[in-house]
């Protein structure tokens, strides 16, 4: 929120509200709700996928098992996530992304090709993807509390912090020192916020 002095516009200590940030106090939106659902199992379901084709690489090198138990305690947190989702897309009556199983190959094969390029393109790979979500979370973590569900804010915000522990690994093991880390993480980040746009829809 911001104000500004009076003008043809407006009123002195006018509150204008900026773009994007909603109201405190705005109605519940069921549509909107389930729409945050749909796109945040769609990507669970994605992150699975991507830790799973990892895993599919590095599972089978014994000089990998440091890289692969990492992997396998993330994608443990990302199927329990999931696992909520499914939960709530019940408890909501919320359909699923109907592009799940592109989504599931396409996850899977971004997670094998990664893991091909080496420990830090794997750990670029999650550390842009973990990017995208916190900040998509972040968001709808606002939504929902000015719609005054704060039960599933904070169930959000919880998905988040273990998003960001992901993210912040990923860091500490190298992600940045990729080969053509800018660009690995720009496509990968465009991908993600792609497939965001259209599981909202469809």
């Amino acid at each position: 929120m911001t104000t500004r002095p009076a003008d043809k516009a407006g009123t002195p200590g006018e509150i204008i509200p900026q773009p994007g940030i909603p109201l405190p106090g705005k109605r519940r939106d069921p549509d909107r709700i389930e729409q945050m659902l749909r796109v945040d199992h769609a990507g669970e379901y994605g992150a699975v996928a991507i830790y799973g084709g990892q895993r599919a690489i590095y599972g089978k090198l014994p000089h990998k098992a440091r890289i692969a138990r990492q992997l396998e305690e993330m994608e443990a947190d990302e199927q329990a996530h999931l696992d909520a989702f499914d939960a709530l897309l019940v408890e909501h009556r919320a359909r699923p992304t109907a592009l799940g199983p592109v989504w599931n190959m396409a996850g899977h094969a971004l997670g094998a090709v990664t893991a091909l390029m080496g420990d830090k393109a794997a750990h670029a790979c999650t550390e842009a993807v973990e990017t995208v979500i916190e900040q998509h979370y972040a968001g709808q973590i606002t939504e929902l509390r000015a719609m005054g569900e704060d039960a599933l804010a904070d169930r959000f915000d919880q998905f988040r912090m273990e998003e960001l522990a992901h993210r912040d690994l990923a860091v500490e093991e190298g992600a940045k020192d990729a080969p053509g880390y800018p660009l690995l993480s720009g496509l990968i980040q465009a991908g993600c916020r792609l497939a965001i746009k259209v599981s909202e829809k469809v």
